[in-house]
């Protein structure tokens, strides 16, 4: 590699990472790409075959411009790849009906002019036959919502990127970076570098990377599971759409069969287990999947088959669980995106555009005022 500045690095090359990569690269500047590990990886966020992506947020109205981006793009993405990478489902969002995430759907629905339909319990499972929920919950149906093949996303991404001239290095673990005048210098296990521009796509180990998000972002253990259903047609795609479901008994998320795994389900915040993202315990033990059995024989019981696999992931957690999309007030030549708080992975494609935006034009013209560092309660 020439001794002169690159003119960006890209600091972890998961789903957020590799669609910066492409970003840059579509801009002709001189990019690298450092990753601790292999890509894909199962070590991080952004394993585990899918991803729900949604139209009708509910968490804050400033998501839905981002996600009609972030859908223009993957579709993009699929055309460079030349494979199916979004597979569309519809969404469900399913709870109580004074409950902040069904109001917030309404909401968004109705702000944005999006096509929805809502269902008590009875309806919900006469449309769509797997859904046995309880009578005291209602639900709302967008058609636009789906999955996204995860890793197949951040591999179309890397090369796509790699096609464009941007090159990367697996297995190279960053040291330490720092400011040295007006570029910056970031010092791995192998080499070190120089560059104009630092993003940090770091995912969980951001905090250990940047001092400033340590105090800011905490790191989770998360479980998901695959099951065999009772009754493998109630849950196929074209059958079953993708949901978020919040009970008494915590909020839920799920998939329809896809690929040999089967039925897919995962809770929020699963034990609360706040974790070293270099000493997780991955291994599952049986209360891992008691609280996910409990849930599928509550709310899907033609679903409560065999257990096919189950796996550890990790949240990168926010106290607001709203993203970190900035530069660092003391050193903006450091691009940050952290915090992505379990719902990140469907707007890779928006961040990354607005990564390369951040670190080559100092500004973008996408609302990202709701993910600044500074920002308060």
């Amino acid at each position: 590699m020439s001794r002169d500045p690159l003119d960006a690095i890209v600091l972890g090359v998961g789903g957020m990472g590799s669609a910066a990569l492409l970003h840059l690269a579509r801009r002709n500047p001189r990019v690298l790409g450092l990753e601790q590990f292999q890509i894909p990886h199962e070590h991080g966020s952004s394993h585990g075959l899918t991803r729900i992506i949604r139209l009708a947020y509910w968490e804050h109205p400033a998501y839905v411009p981002l996600l009609r981006r972030a859908y223009e793009l993957w579709h993009e993405l699929e055309a460079l790849a030349g494979e199916q990478l979004l597979v569309t489902t519809g969404s469900v969002d399913a709870g109580p009906p004074v409950s902040v995430p069904i109001r917030g759907v309404l909401e968004a629905c109705r702000q944005f002019s999006l096509r929805h339909e809502t269902f008590d319990s009875s309806t919900l499972h006469q449309r769509f036959p797997g859904y046995r929920l309880p009578n005291d919950l209602v639900a709302v149906f967008q058609p636009d919502g789906g999955f996204l093949l995860s890793e197949r996303c951040i591999t179309a991404h890397l090369n796509a990127a790699l096609q464009l001239g941007a090159t990367v290095h697996t297995n190279e673990r960053v040291v330490d970076w720092e400011v040295a005048g007006d570029h910056v210098r970031v010092r791995t296990d192998r080499a070190t570098y120089t560059t104009r521009r630092l993003i940090i796509t770091a995912g969980p180990w951001a905090g250990k990377i940047v001092s400033a998000l340590r105090p800011l972002v905490t790191v989770e253990r998360q479980v998901v599971m695959w099951l065999t259903p009772r009754r493998p047609d109630l849950f196929m795609p074209g059958r079953f759409p993708v949901f978020y479901l919040h009970g008494d008994d915590g909020s839920f998320y799920g998939f329809p069969v896809f690929g040999d795994l089967g039925f897919k389900i995962g809770r929020y915040h699963h034990l609360r287990q706040i974790v070293d993202p270099d000493h997780v315990d991955r291994t599952c033990h049986p209360e891992d999947e008691m609280v996910l059995r409990q849930a599928i024989q509550r709310y899907f019981p033609d679903a409560d088959g065999s257990t096919t696999l189950l796996k550890t992931c990790l949240f990168t957690n926010t106290s607001d669980e709203h993203f970190i999309i900035d530069t660092l007030s003391d050193t903006p030549r450091i691009v940050v995106a952290a915090g992505f708080s379990g719902h990140g992975y469907k707007f890779c494609s928006v961040v990354g555009e607005i990564l390369a935006d951040l670190a080559l034009e100092g500004g973008t013209r996408h609302d990202i005022s709701l993910f600044t560092l500074q920002r308060r309660d």
